[in-house]
């Protein structure tokens, strides 16, 4: 099997987001945008660097890029279930768009923006995996604007056996789910006949990780399988009063067991002013 885990962001990031792994991004990213649009290059905007991680310029790790079409890209892997993520991902397209700019510079400028959000959780009501959305004039359905694009690709709905893929995007889901289950020396035909994902496998199980950046792997491994235990540890015990209820007693007990903000940042999904609060009505 592959010794890391790509859902986990960190372990994500380096693999997608490396410079000499921009072959295996540019394959992703095609798997996912119509065939009309597809992709020959790209430029990273934040390529992964260990350094910027220790120095806390990598809070979040999404990937932003451009294309050789000047269009902009930013991807991110959630792993812990989040209230509200809509917005958050709303947030974060608006921030990569409004970022080609500067204040008093023209509008023309601003380039159509596409943003891509893998969950290891359900969260639209479709029962499809992959959903994306655009701007459209409710009356005719005719597009507004191409300058908005937003996917979801929720992992938990995609349920293919090999034998069932059919596509690149099908591949490349196959890999980021069942990694667990996948070894370099005897990859699927389904997968190996992509000669990206195949390479996506190889570099996965072979991936090197420095003392230092083993140690932030492992811590954030150790967060989304704790979170994943809290939440459980919640429904057993039958709260019932919402999803507010479970991030209290999971912030509670990360709590409890010592851990600090950072921490109980990436368990939970929470950011640092939602855990403050939190820990506010704890005291009480």
């Amino acid at each position: 099997m592959c010794r890391l885990n790509p859902k986990v962001d960190f372990a994500f990031k380096k693999l997608f987001g490396s410079e000499e792994n921009k072959d295996i991004l540019i394959a992703f990213i095609n798997s996912i945008i119509d065939e009309n649009e597809q992709i020959k290059d790209i430029i990273l905007k934040n390529p992964y660097n260990i350094a910027d991680y220790r120095n806390g310029k990598m809070t979040i790790l999404d990937i932003k890029a451009v294309d050789d079409k000047e269009v902009w890209y930013d991807i991110e892997m959630q792993i812990s279930q989040q209230d509200f993520f809509d917005k958050r991902a709303l947030y974060y397209w608006s921030k990569v768009y409004s970022s080609q700019i500067e204040s008093g510079e023209y509008y023309e400028k601003l380039r159509k923006t596409i943003s891509i959000n893998i969950l290891d959780f359900n969260y639209l009501k479709d029962k499809e995996f992959h959903n994306k959305f655009k701007i459209y004039n409710t009356r005719t359905l005719k597009e507004f604007s191409n300058i908005f694009e937003m996917h979801f690709i929720e992992l938990n709905k995609f349920n293919k056996e090999y034998k069932e893929l059919k596509t690149s995007l099908d591949r490349w889901i196959a890999f980021l789910s069942r990694a667990y289950e996948l070894d370099k020396d005897s990859i699927p035909s389904e997968l190996s006949e992509d000669e990206k994902v195949k390479k996506a496998i190889e570099k996965l199980d072979i991936m090197y990780l420095s003392k230092e950046e083993r140690e932030v792997y492992e811590n954030d491994l150790r967060a989304l399988m704790d979170y994943k235990a809290q939440i459980k540890t919640a429904e057993r015990n039958g709260i019932k009063e919402g999803e507010k209820n479970k991030e209290i007693l999971v912030v509670k007990n990360l709590v409890d067991m010592g851990m600090d903000d950072d921490f109980i940042a990436k368990a939970s999904g929470l950011d640092k002013y939602e855990i403050e609060e939190i820990k506010k009505l704890i005291d009480k």
